[in-house]
């Protein structure tokens, strides 16, 4: 089979300055991208703020033979994402591929969590999504392809304690995917989500270096890397991976229980029917509207 390529293909990859987004970065240059390696350069609780990063990585694109440019701008503002998005356009013409990486943590125990640490890591994960699409989907419209890849989260589809507002980010980046791929399909633009583990600068502190050591983000770049090709045909669909292990995560529902209003729908007939409405032995996966919404739209129909 041939190899997988980049070439004319044009992608910004935002928080690219190390971990995650420097291996999606310094991959697809490799196989021919040209490249916005965009990071604000700030600290890991999304403080600060520098060139540094993204610059050492677009000089490492450089030396193996790559093409990139540098952006400085944060996720965390409209006018941000309108920016980084421009520096692709003035560099390159087009935008063909957004891996929207960028994040921070600022773990507290939900008694402890500020409003401020609720806000300022869903402006930065779920909002930054929001102000880096709102100028990047129309151009993907208008070219008739795109690739959009986020950065969804175990934590997020799981929970995790500490995390109450990572774990919401992370989830809503779900929802924004499943929206935006069925708005996206007529354009050919693929919207779907990674849920990585990786060491990087967010995830040093939280598990043991022996365990880090097995979890290279280089591992994690060929998915994103796939996902982002013209190759790729799924969308709306969220993809784990981690130490060279991959597999799909979705929402399953099961075939569900039909309380007939004839009857009375109370608490107790709710209750009588428990078992069967929680059993999921016979779950598929969730898709479109899902079952329960499908069945009783068919019911309605008679």
């Amino acid at each position: 089979m041939s190899d997988v390529r980049f070439d004319g293909r044009v992608a910004l990859v935002t928080g690219s300055g190390g971990g995650l987004g420097r291996a999606y970065a310094k991959l697809l240059a490799s196989r021919g991208a040209k490249v916005v390696v965009n990071d604000l350069g700030g600290s890991v609780d999304g403080t600060g703020s520098g060139t540094r990063m993204a610059e050492q990585v677009v000089n490492e694109i450089k030396e193996a033979g790559g093409e990139a440019v540098p952006d400085f701008n944060g996720v965390d503002t409209y006018e941000g994402g309108a920016k980084m998005v421009q520096t692709a356009l003035d560099a390159y013409g087009k935008l063909d591929i957004v891996i929207h990486n960028a994040g921070i943590l600022r773990d507290k125990s939900f008694k402890n969590m500020t409003e401020e640490d609720f806000d300022k890591v869903l402006t930065v994960h779920l909002k930054g999504a929001f102000n880096v699409m709102k100028h990047a989907f129309p151009v993907m419209r208008d070219n008739g392809f795109g690739r959009v890849v986020f950065a969804t989260s175990a934590a997020g589809l799981f929970g995790n304690f500490g995390q109450v507002n990572y774990s919401s980010a992370k989830m809503g980046l779900v929802g924004f995917m499943n929206s935006l791929a069925i708005e996206g399909k007529k354009y050919d633009v693929k919207v779907n989500c990674i849920a990585p583990g990786a060491a990087s600068r967010m995830t040093e502190n939280l598990m043991p270096p022996e365990l880090l050591e097995k979890m290279k983000p280089e591992y994690v770049a060929p998915a994103v890397a796939y996902m982002a090709s013209e190759e790729c045909a799924f969308t709306g669909t969220v993809i784990s991976a981690a130490g060279g292990v991959f597999s799909r995560v979705a929402i399953m529902e099961n075939e569900g229980v039909l309380l007939d209003p004839a009857q009375g729908i109370t608490i107790e007939r709710f209750r009588e029917n428990l078992d069967r409405i929680t059993d999921m032995s016979g779950a598929e996966v969730a898709e479109g509207m899902g079952r329960s919404m499908a069945q009783l739209m068919s019911l309605m129909s008679h």
